[in-house]
C-alpha cells in the first residue's frame, strides 16, 4: 500500500510540474459512492495529435515507460469503461470531454479491497495514442471511496419512466385520458434537478441518441444545440443525498391525444452547478447514458404501416443473408397478424447475445435501428426476429431468425 500512496503523491507532483506528461485532466481526483454507480465529467487538455482509446479501472498503477504517465497494473484490474456508457468526445480548444461512469461492480470491488486493508482509493486511466508516431500517454484520475453524501458528484445513475402500469407502450383512443406519468431517478450526491418534459408529435423528426443525453453530459459548446420539441411542463426540485427520487410527470391535461399516431414523451435534464469538491463548472446532472422515452399510440393508421396484416406472420425485409454497408440506415419490416397487440423486435449478435430489442404497438410494423448498432457487432453478423405479443405481454407467435451482414 505504501507503493500506491507514493504513486498518488507522484501523480500530483507530475500534475503540478507538468514535467513529464503533456496531457492533464480536470478534475484529477474524484469522490465516488462506495455502494453503487457514480458518474463524473472529466476534461483532458492538450490532446493535439492524440486519439483516445480504452479507459480502465484498477487498484494499483505502474510506470508506463517507455510511454508517458502511469498505467493500470494488470494484476489489479477492476474492469474497463463499458461501451454503452462511453460518451467521450473530442471538444473545442484542444480538449477531450470524458464521462467517467463507474459501474457499481467496480465500486464494490474497490470497497471489498478497502475492507480487507487496502487504501480506500482506486484509479481510472484513460489511454491516448499518438497519431504522429510519438509515445502513448496514460492519464490517471484518483478515485476516493465515500458514502453517498454531498462529497460525491451530483450524477444521474439510472432513470425509469413509467405510466404506473406494466405496459411499455400505451394504446389510447383519440382524446382519451392517459395514465399518470412519473420518473424513478437514482442518483449520487446532492443538487437541484432542473429540466422539462417535452413531447414528440406524430410526423416530427425523431430525436437522436445525443439529443436524449442530459445537458451536462455534453461538451460546453454542444449545450443548447440539442433538438427541441414542444414543451409540456418544467420542474425544479432539490435532491437531498438520499440516492432515489420520484419525479412527477406533466399534468395529464397537457399531454395531447387528439391526433392519431405515435407520440414520444421526453425527459430533458438541464445542467446545474455541482456542489461537490471535485466538480468544475455546471456538471450537475451528468449521466453516462441517454434518457429513456415513453411512447403512446393514439388511434390507428398513421402511415407507419409498411407491411400487411393477415395470417402469415413473417419477416419482410431485409431478406435473409442480405448485406448492407455500415453507413446505411437499417430498417426492418414484417407482416403482422390481427390478434397481436404489440410486436417485439429482437436483434442478436453471432454469439446469440441480445444487442437490442424494442416493443412497438400493433399498428407499427417497421423499425429503424440506431446508428450505433454496427459498433456492437464484432464480426458484422446480425440476427433478427419479431415476436407477437397480446395485451398482457404474453407471446402469441414468433418468426424464425434472419441473418443480416453489415459490411465495412
Amino acid at each position: 500500500m505504501k507503493r500506491v500512496s507514493a504513486l498518488v503523491g507522484l501523480l500530483f507532483f507530475l500534475a503540478s510540474t507538468a514535467a513529464a506528461q503533456e496531457i492533464t485532466v480536470s478534475p484529477s481526483s474524484v469522490t465516488a459512492y462506495s455502494q453503487g454507480a457514480t458518474t463524473a465529467f472529466l476534461t483532458f487538455n492538450n490532446v493535439a495529435n492524440k486519439r483516445a482509446t480504452d479507459a480502465c479501472f484498477c487498484g494499483d498503477l505502474i510506470s508506463a515507460a517507455p510511454d508517458i504517465g502511469f498505467k493500470c497494473n494488470p494484476a489489479s484490474m477492476f474492469g474497463c469503461l463499458p461501451v454503452r456508457y462511453d460518451q467521450s468526445r473530442r471538444s473545442a480548444n484542444n480538449t477531450y470531454t470524458d464521462i467517467m461512469s463507474i459501474p457499481s461492480s467496480v465500486a464494490r470491488r474497490a470497497y471489498l479491497d478497502a475492507a480487507g486493508g487496502a487504501e480506500a482509493t482506486f484509479f481510472y486511466v484513460r489511454h491516448f495514442v499518438s497519431i504522429v508516431g510519438g509515445p502513448d500517454e496514460f492519464v490517471p484520475v484518483v478515485i476516493r471511496l465515500s458514502g453517498n453524501g454531498a462529497s460525491a458528484p451530483f450524477s444521474i445513475t439510472n432513470v425509469k419512466l413509467t405510466w404506473g402500469v406494466d405496459k411499455p407502450v400505451i394504446l389510447v383512443k383519440p382524446d382519451e385520458k392517459l395514465p399518470k406519468i412519473q420518473a424513478e431517478i437514482s442518483y449520487t450526491g446532492t443538487g437541484r434537478l432542473v429540466g422539462r418534459w417535452e413531447i414528440v408529435k406524430p410526423g416530427e423528426e425523431l430525436p437522436e441518441s445525443r439529443d436524449l443525453l442530459t445537458e451536462s453530459t455534453l461538451p460546453i459548446e454542444e449545450r443548447g444545440k440539442q433538438r427541441r420539441y414542444t414543451p409540456l411542463s418544467r420542474f425544479n426540485a432539490f435532491l437531498p443525498p438520499l440516492g432515489r427520487f420520484i419525479l412527477s410527470g406533466p399534468e395529464l391535461w397537457r399531454v395531447p391525444s387528439h391526433l392519431e399516431g405515435l407520440y414520444l414523451i421526453l425527459l430533458r435534464i438541464e445542467a446545474t452547478d455541482d456542489a461537490s469538491a471535485s466538480a468544475t463548472g455546471a456538471t450537475g446532472g451528468v449521466a453516462g447514458f441517454a434518457m429513456p422515452v415513453l411512447r403512446y399510440y393514439v388511434g390507428a393508421g398513421t402511415g407507419l404501416i409498411s407491411a400487411q396484416i393477415g395470417s402469415d406472420f413473417s419477416l419482410a425485409s431485409p431478406a435473409d443473408g442480405a448485406v448492407v454497408s455500415s453507413g446505411s440506415s437499417l430498417a426492418f419490416t414484417w407482416n403482422g397478424i390481427e390478434e397481436a397487440a404489440f410486436y417485439r423486435i429482437e436483434l442478436q449478435d453471432s454469439q446469440d447475445k441480445l444487442v437490442l430489442s424494442a416493443t412497438l404497438p400493433a399498428n407499427v410494423r417497421n423499425y429503424r435501428a440506431p446508428s450505433w448498432l454496427s459498433d456492437r457487432l464484432s464480426d458484422g453478423r446480425l440476427f433478427w426476429r419479431v415476436v407477437a405479443l397480446d395485451r398482457s405481454g404474453n407471446t402469441l407467435r414468433e418468426t424464425p431468425r434472419r441473418l443480416l451482414r453489415i459490411g465495412k
